[in-house]
């Protein structure tokens, strides 16, 4: 097999989501409309790509289904197999893989889904190939992306303004987000998808605390004070760009992120 042309890019996704966990708190409720969308249903067989703290891949198996979770970064498995434990799914299995080469034989499953996972692989194309690969004949597929014009997706657009670049070919991710370019790329393998639309609440004491949470936990905007540490100046504008991006969607001490969900069956 060739040498994969992304192989640090993704290496160093890999480190960069590795302080990922603590934001389960605020995803497991998408995660059971998720679950709930994609109509899991008891003996299913079921892929969770990007699973994360495994927060669908623990809803999916409290249906009855038989989840498999996979996902780049070995310290989210560990937290994903301890949330497995905990809700009494110890048979869930968990791998440590590539969205764009999924370690699974052809026709293997039921479903796959993903929940603001890989929408994160650079090359949508090769993704979606895989993830309809490992589907069997009718199988489907359901994920939650973060659309562009909704508030994380622009808080990645504002990232992605002060920070170095992807390498060329990477997609942005938030294009998952946008229901023409996800029937537009799913068209050669699935039927018409169909969408549905939900809002994470992130409770907040202030925007501030917001903020502070992130830079602590969500990777590429950890990586972003850390590269501005040396120069607070620089570091200032920023913060103060970002609570300015997140204010208005920020009531009644709660931040507001709508999400898009997908569905749609293979062809």
């Amino acid at each position: 097999m060739s040498q994969d042309p992304f192989a640090d890019f993704k290496n160093r996704q890999r480190e960069m989501w590795s302080t990922f966990a603590p934001t389960a708190m605020f995803t497991t409720p998408v995660a059971g409309h998720l679950v709930r969308f994609a109509q899991i249903a008891e003996g299913e067989s079921v892929l969770d790509v990007g699973t994360g703290t495994g927060v669908v891949a623990v809803t999916a198996a409290r249906r009855g289904a038989r989840v498999t979770g996979l996902d780049l970064t070995p310290e989210l498995i560990e937290a994903a197999r301890e949330n497995a434990g905990i809700s009494g799914h110890g048979d869930i299995a968990w791998t440590e893989g590539d969205a764009e080469n999924l370690p699974y034989a052809d026709a293997s499953f039921d479903v796959v889904l993903s929940q603001f996972g890989h929408m994160f692989a650079p090359r949508p194309e090769v993704a979606v190939a895989e993830m309809r690969r490992v589907l069997k004949p009718g199988g489907r597929i359901a994920f939650a992306t973060w659309p562009p014009e909704h508030f994380v997706g622009r808080m990645f657009a504002f990232i992605g303004r002060n920070s170095p670049p992807p390498p060329a070919g990477a997609s942005p991710p938030p294009q998952w987000g946008n229901p023409g370019i996800v029937t537009e790329r799913l068209g050669p393998h699935f039927e018409v998808p169909f969408f549905d639309r939900g809002t994470m609440h992130f409770p907040a004491l202030s925007i501030g605390h917001f903020r502070l949470f992130l830079e602590r936990s969500v990777g590429p905007m950890r990586k972003l004070v850390e590269g501005l540490a040396a120069d607070p100046t620089k570091l200032a504008a920023l913060r103060a760009e970002f609570d300015a991006l997140a204010e208005p969607y920020y009531v009644d001490n709660v931040v507001h992120q709508s999400y898009l969900l997908t569905r749609a069956r293979a062809r």
